[in-house]
């Protein structure tokens, strides 16, 4: 069984144990998260939302929030001298995937 949520403006597929990092959330680690924008539920029966399936949420344990790799952003202009570095660290939440209730 598995399900497609929308979370930080992208649509993740999802099963039940499986571990996942989003846009980060306003949850503290140890609470459990509930998603109600869900797509699509897939089991014995397949259900397709118009945008969302009814009745339908994914509730997630919060494993802990964190930062992601330091990423370079580096910026060149020719013949002026002209040079910027920057660093980006992205915030995320990590969530393992308890149930899918259709």
């Amino acid at each position: 069984m598995y399900a497609i949520i929308e979370t930080g403006g992208k649509q993740i597929k999802v099963e039940v144990g499986q571990k996942i990092y989003v846009e980060k959330l306003d949850v503290t680690a140890g609470e459990k998260y509930t998603f109600d924008k869900v797509l699509l539920v897939s089991g014995t029966a397949t259900s397709v939302g118009v945008p969302y399936v009814q009745g339908a949420t994914v509730v997630a344990h919060v494993e802990k929030q964190g930062k992601s790799r330091k990423i370079r952003v580096f910026k060149y202009r020719n013949k002026t001298n002209e040079r910027k570095t920057q660093g980006h660290r992205q915030p995320y939440t990590c969530l393992v995937i308890e149930t899918i209730n259709a």
